[in-house]
């Protein structure tokens, strides 16, 4: 089993890794399609199912797939362009996209939301067809958005390719249990491991992409950081991160500074990435976009508060969030429309706990123990956003999952790493928790605070 750093931490764009990310490259894909093909298309449409059609809009679903449409990318999204391009096609009804002649779309007709028909594959389904110039169907290809990012074809699917082998690797584990015996046996961290595992998968400079990645997630929270105002979406959340921040600054080295009060740090670094997800800005997704915040802010945390952090350790902290986020993905879920947050905001955590318990000495076994605490009170937890939109409970549920993240790797390094519930277990009860959760409670907005607290 291998998940690369790079696919665990994307550069996308907010506000969901499933919802906008993953139908934006959905629809570039079937546009690949479409440049290969021996026919010539007239027009397209797509329709919307399960989870993306319930909080599609909420999500931004209908802006991702018509700018994936005429040919946007998460990881070169320009917002200016975004909107210039939106405000044509609404006007034209005519999608440009390279390499293809123009295709009629209308956003009102050939954007359909069905809420009746979910598809068998996954809670994130969606059709795209091409039209000939009578409207008849002459391509059709079902795609699912599985979280984080990932998409899969109705094929790639029921083929197995989410579980896919590929090359092997020299440390290939697919369980905790497996991922403790080959560090014993090598006497290499979980992080070398990881390395050299990229290293046999020749992804890229490894180094300098980790630091890509910390870079990104830093200017997300430095803006987030910034950047006041009200949240778009018809809620009127108000921007906090800001405010908590300047009064944090303020009472820096005062001596009658409550100790408990680096919790309102570690929350507010959390809280400045999820606004900005929820703004639409640009994201890392941490294993996902609803998750993002959790990562970020534990690294701001442990690179700005304590003693002997540097950013040298970066790549060993990512390399360790990757690996147990390879787990989670391999045997459970880091979707919230399959799992609920558990999934995301457990998961995040679990990754989070496990890399600052590397960075701070931790043995493989003390890293297990505190992503196995982490995950291990996350279980259960709901996907239930208010109006569809990744902000209420979404931006505090990432404050609180970092700050559960730091005291799980503090407990964790205060042990030996010998534990009750292993990391497996706690990774399977998830799986099971998700798998018997009622659909209403994941990502839908049909249950738990999205239909008991007003929200207009």
């Amino acid at each position: 089993m291998f998940l690369s750093v790079f696919e665990v931490f994307k550069i996308g764009v907010g506000p969901s890794s499933s919802h906008t990310m993953g139908p934006m490259v959905a629809a570039a894909r079937f546009l690949d399609r479409l440049r290969g093909a021996p026919f010539a298309a007239k027009g397209v449409r797509a329709t919307l199912h399960g989870s993306l059609a319930f909080t599609g809009r909420g999500h931004a679903t209908d802006r991702a797939v018509i700018l994936g449409l005429a040919g946007f990318r998460p990881e070169t999204y320009d917002a200016d362009e975004a909107e210039a391009t939106l405000l044509s096609i609404a006007g034209s009804r005519r999608i440009s996209a390279p390499g293809l002649p123009q295709l009629t779309f209308d956003p009102r007709s050939d954007l359909r939301f069905d809420y009746e028909n979910a598809l068998p594959g996954h809670a994130n389904g969606m059709v795209i067809e091409a039209l000939d110039a009578q409207g008849d169907v002459i391509l059709s290809e079902t795609y699912y958005s599985i979280g984080g990012g990932f998409v899969l074809t109705d094929e790639e699917l029921t083929s197995g390719k989410a579980r896919a082998e590929g090359a092997p690797v020299p440390f290939p584990f697919k369980t905790a249990q497996e991922m403790l015996d080959m560090a014993a046996e090598s006497g290499l961290s979980i992080a070398q491991m990881k390395e050299r595992n990229e290293a046999a998968r020749k992804t890229g400079a490894l180094r300098q992409g980790t630091y890509r990645i910390w870079q990104v997630m830093k200017s997300c929270m430095d803006r987030g950081l910034a950047t006041g105002g009200v949240l778009p979406g018809g809620l009127n959340v108000r921007r906090r991160a800001p405010g908590i921040y300047a009064k944090l600054r303020e009472e820096r080295g005062q001596n009658l500074t409550a100790p408990h009060v680096v919790n309102d740090w570690i929350g507010t670094y959390a809280m400045a990435v999820n606004e900005e997800n929820a703004a639409g800005g640009q994201v890392v997704t941490s294993p996902t976009n609803g998750a993002a915040g959790v990562v970020p802010a534990v690294m701001r945390y442990w690179l700005d508060h304590v003693p002997g952090a540097s950013e040298t350790r970066v790549p060993e902290f990512l390399l360790t969030a990757a690996a147990i986020a390879g787990l989670v993905k391999y045997n459970a879920s880091i979707s919230g429309a399959e799992a609920g947050c558990q999934a995301e905001v457990g998961s995040a955590a679990a990754m989070a706990a496990a890399g600052l318990c590397a960075v701070l000495g931790g043995t493989p076994e003390q890293i297990e123990n505190a992503a196995e605490i982490a995950l291990e009170h996350h279980l259960g937890m709901t996907c239930d956003p208010v109006r569809g939109l990744v902000q209420v409970p979404c931006i505090e549920r990432n404050s609180l999952g970092a700050i559960k993240a730091v005291s799980a790797a503090s407990l964790a390094l205060r042990g030996d790493g010998q534990h009750f519930v292993p990391l497996d277990a706690a990774i399977e009860t998830m799986r099971q928790t998700g798998r018997d959760m009622h659909e209403k409670y994941k990502e839908t907005s049909l249950g738990g605070l999205a239909v008991n607290v007003p929200n207009c």
